[in-house]
């Protein structure tokens, strides 16, 4: 890209016809849409990082995704008017309007839409579905081995299942029954959400934007769309992340680094004074007003509205640091060269960004209730692969793998077609990775005969 005019366009995926600015935003449809969608309000099943449910309230995945949308509205706002100051005489009226009202509710929407393919369980689903067909790999399956039904950029999507790649697919698939194009997307909001534009077969660790991968093969005609919208493919054939993908990144940053502290002291894991401590130290390292801040929190008696007092301090310092960040760094950003997220760079200068982030790790995502939800989740989604997996694939299906295809929703269900392993085996994953926390582990108890199912 060469122009931040680049950065924009006014088409929707799945319409052939191209459109302007109308009265009712483009861009304000798609957040609408996505609220709307029902593979959103599974989210509020889906656990973010403490078991669900809880008698005590704790982050899901559809409260992240609202807060991240929120905090991606504020940083789409304050980078809008920062292009703006940096580079307006060389704005059309359109780009101008953009970046002054536009810009905030595409990243609000992409934001709203992240985290729409992750699986049940958090990121270990992924790891689980991953990890059955690792574990699975020799397994013996119409008379070969399950891995050499499917070719290797096939076997390496499956075997590195990833939700950011399964978040694209379910919003521009044409699902059976379902309208071409998916949800029709506006197509800026779809490159907003591509974090990593490469195939499975591309990651590269060394690369920010290849750490891991985007897109499914099955859905390469969808990701090829979208970078050809923009110009982010080079001559080589590498594909380059969208400037607003930074933007969506540090929302969803900010908020789980923060977040999921306040969680944590919520359900007593960590105590009022060292969850102060980390937060006041960070502030301080933000330049905030920290003898202000705790003049204060000094009147606030409840414990949990203290945290959260300092929990929205913390966002909004780390919000201004981003946004500036972005600013300095923007034509870098733009030329596809920033090997870096807006808050690696920020954590530069707020040294303690680092150490919540290590206290997040020895005793948020180590402890004991996480680490069993993450095994949980191994056996659940290891044992439903198994059943439908097994049941999709095999040409000579047991009267028993038979009724199990009537388990599968029609939309999902390609048994029967003429098509590809890895093409059957990815609608069994758009099944499985479709559930909730409560519906996988529901089906887990009946399949193991834990639970008997009874006529309701």
């Amino acid at each position: 890209m060469q122009h931040w005019g680049d950065c924009i366009s006014y088409r929707r995926y799945g319409y052939q016809t191209s459109g302007s600015p109308s009265m009712r935003s483009e861009f304000t449809r798609d957040y609408d849409r996505i609220i709307f969608l029902s593979a959103f309000r599974r989210l509020q099943n889906k656990t973010q990082v403490f078991p669900l449910p809880g008698n005590v309230f704790v982050h899901n995945r559809l409260t992240h995704s609202l807060e991240v949308a929120s905090v991606g509205r504020s940083l789409g706002s304050l980078v809008g008017q920062a292009l703006l100051e940096l580079h307006a005489k060389n704005f059309t009226d359109d780009q101008r309007a953009f970046y002054t009202y536009e810009l905030s509710g595409v990243v609000a929407s992409a934001c709203l839409a992240h985290d729409l393919g992750n699986p049940a369980f958090g990121h270990s689903g992924e790891k689980a579905i991953s990890h059955y067909f690792e574990t699975n790999a020799e397994k013996i399956l119409n008379g070969s081995s399950l891995k050499s039904h499917f070719s290797q950029d096939e076997w390496s999507d499956i075997t590195n299942f990833e939700g950011n790649a399964n978040a694209l697919r379910l919003l521009t698939r044409q699902f059976r029954g379902k309208l071409e194009g998916g949800q029709r997307l506006m197509f800026v909001t779809l490159a907003s959400i591509l974090k990593y534009p490469c195939a499975s077969s591309q990651i590269d660790k060394t690369l920010m934007h290849q750490k891991k991968y985007g897109y499914f093969l099955s859905d390469k005609t969808a990701f090829d769309d979208v970078m050809q919208e923009f110009g982010l493919t080079d001559e080589q054939g590498y594909a380059h992340r969208h400037p607003f993908v930074y933007l969506v990144e540090a929302a969803d940053d900010i908020c789980y680094r923060i977040i999921d502290l306040e969680d944590a002291h919520r359900i007593g894991i960590i105590s009022r004074d060292a969850t102060e401590h980390y937060f006041l130290s960070l502030l301080t390292d933000l330049d905030d007003n920290v003898a202000r801040t705790k003049e204060v929190l000094a009147k606030i008696s409840d414990n949990n509205e203290a945290i959260s007092y300092l929990r929205a301090k913390c966002i909004n310092g780390l919000v201004m640091s981003a946004a500036s960040v972005f600013a300095q760094y923007s034509e870098s950003i733009l030329a596809g060269k920033f090997n870096s997220t807006l808050l690696d760079e920020v954590e530069k200068t707020c040294p303690f960004l680092d150490e919540i982030n290590k206290i997040s790790i020895k005793k948020i995502y180590n402890h004991p209730s996480v680490i069993e939800v993450e095994l949980a989740g191994y056996n659940v989604m290891s044992e439903i692969l198994s059943v439908f997996v097994d049941a999709v694939l095999n040409t000579k299906r047991t009267p028993l793998q038979k009724k199990c295809l009537h388990l599968i929703p029609e939309q999902y269900n390609y048994a029967n077609e003429n098509v590809s392993a890895y093409e059957k085996t990815m609608s069994v994953l758009d099944f499985v990775s479709g559930m909730t926390d409560g519906y996988a582990t529901e089906m887990y108890r009946k399949m193991k005969g834990i639970d008997i199912p009874s006529h309701k």
